[in-house]
């Protein structure tokens, strides 16, 4: 739990989960309504220390009297109703609160013409979204100095563990103020470690879905080959809670037609016996030099064996041109994807060349850190048929998907991989658009780390059943 200064109002929901967070309003307790004043009275007098959230639902309590009333008719949509959920402005939303990814650029753009697909399906569960959160301005695709947690919009979050410190990015609004219970869970977005890395900085659990189980429309793109949401949460269980309800099949995003892959209640894989027979694969190549956290990754490896598991030591090898191929794929598709968009929304600045331009005619506000060369870059590439972008694809698909992750748990005959958090392994997972789920493992210099579960797509049941297996 974070040790933020001075005394914090209304401590009954300080690691609170979603199932006693439903008995309190089932008893009469609470009520959705109570909830979201207790919530927004905690981001009043904590925020200002960490700079989590960049705006607030005005239409919140209206929100949570229409569900407390459908409560007392005894109509409860599912285990989300009159939960209180923050989101990552970067999601659209057709409401009051503005979408803009944290930069100045958006910030009168009209407002989307309707809600992102995922927070329909928010909406349709009951959840009450309370606000937007920062996040590292335009999910941390501007510059190649950017800072973590800094936007234009939001200023710099600060992560509740060590003030001075950053949460990472790019849903450092989403990672702080939940760990800092501003709301029950949250939700991210990821193209490469942006839910992981967050949420392991700022202990929490974070699930990194596989590509096409969640909808990206109505979500401002870098990339639409690794770009999805995700739930960031405190537990494994209130994770699995948020995945189902984002799970769905998005007319306007075709690739969700393989969500029928997936489930809408992954609470069913909650299996505290679940380590038990599993062959897990140990990717120690991703460990690092600190002596102090390899120590108590090992300690956690064998919490692994106690439960049942059989580990078996794997290495993955990772191509001389990979990371100069990611950067390739990455900035052509934020070119192409991200006017898509802009031209959608009808927004003032109508593609990236002229969202540059806003820069370099704000440099005070907008630039006062650091700059936009990868902006710059990506402005410079040509369209997504060329065959530098198409071979760079091949490329890191073949090597993170059948050369990668596939090969590897063929091989072995494993269930899963497990490894530290870190930018090794969610990269793979972020670029394979295979799933990710990191848990809290303890500490190093004040900061959480995490261990990480990830495997082949659509494997997400069993990486909820391995990960609770663990936090327990």
């Amino acid at each position: 739990m974070p040790n933020l200064e001075a005394t914090h109002p209304h401590e009954e929901l300080t690691e609170i989960t979603i199932a006693q967070l439903q008995a309190k309003m089932q008893s009469g307790e609470e009520t959705a309504k109570s909830l979201v004043e207790k919530y927004l009275d905690r981001i009043r007098t904590i925020d200002p220390q960490i700079s989590s959230v960049i705006e607030l639902n005005p239409d919140a309590h209206i929100i949570a009297l229409n569900l407390d009333r459908e409560r007392k008719e005894g109509n409860l949509r599912g285990p989300l109703h009159g939960i209180p959920v923050l989101i990552k402005d970067n999601i659209d939303t057709h409401d009051k609160m503005h979408t803009t990814a944290g930069s100045l650029a958006l910030l009168e753009a009209p407002t989307p013409a309707q809600d992102a697909f995922i927070v329909q399906l928010l909406r349709n569960a009951g959840a009450v979204i309370i606000g937007k959160t920062n996040l590292s301005e335009w999910a941390n695709f501007r510059s190649t100095k950017s800072i973590s947690g800094w936007s234009g919009r939001g200023g710099q979050t600060n992560n509740p563990y060590i003030l001075d410190r950053n949460p990472c990015g790019s849903s450092s609004g989403t990672g702080a103020a939940i760990s800092a219970n501003l709301a029950a869970v949250g939700v991210g977005t990821e193209t490469n470690g942006s839910i992981i890395c967050p949420s392991l900085k700022c202990g929490l659990v974070g699930i990194k879905p596989t590509l096409g189980l969640v909808s990206r429309s109505g979500i401002i793109p870098i990339a639409h080959t690794q770009d999805t949401a995700g739930p960031m949460t405190r537990t494994v269980t209130d994770a699995a809670i948020l995945l189902g309800a984002l799970v769905g099949n998005d007319p306007a995003d075709p690739i969700t037609a393989h969500s029928i892959s997936g489930h809408t209640d992954y609470t069913q894989f909650l299996n505290a016996d679940g380590l038990n027979g599993a062959r897990i694969g140990i990717a120690r190549q991703f460990f690092g030099d600190n002596e102090q956290v390899n120590a108590l990754l090992e300690s956690h490896l064998q919490l692994l064996v106690n439960a049942g598991a059989t580990l078996i030591d794997v290495t993955f090898t990772i191509p001389d041109n990979f990371w100069d191929d990611e950067h390739e794929v990455l900035l052509c598709e934020f070119k192409a994807d991200l006017n898509q968009y802009l031209a959608a929304r009808h927004a003032p600045y109508k593609n990236l060349a002229e969202v540059i331009q806003f820069n370099e005619d704000n440099k005070d506000r907008e630039m006062p850190l650091f700059e936009q060369e990868l902006f710059q870059q990506a402005q410079q590439k040509a369209d997504l048929q060329n065959d530098a972008y198409r071979q760079a694809l091949h490329r890191l698909k073949l090597a993170t998907q059948e050369q990668g992750i596939d090969a590897i748990m063929a091989n072995h005959n494993l269930n899963a991989i497990v490894s530290l958090s870190g930018g090794g392994t969610w990269s793979l997972s972020a670029i394979a658009g295979y799933p990710h789920i990191t848990v809290p493992a303890g500490f190093s210099e004040g900061l959480p780390i995490g261990l990480g579960f990830f495997g082949r797509a659509f494997s997400e049941p069993q990486l909820i059943k391995y990960a609770y297996a663990f936090e327990l």
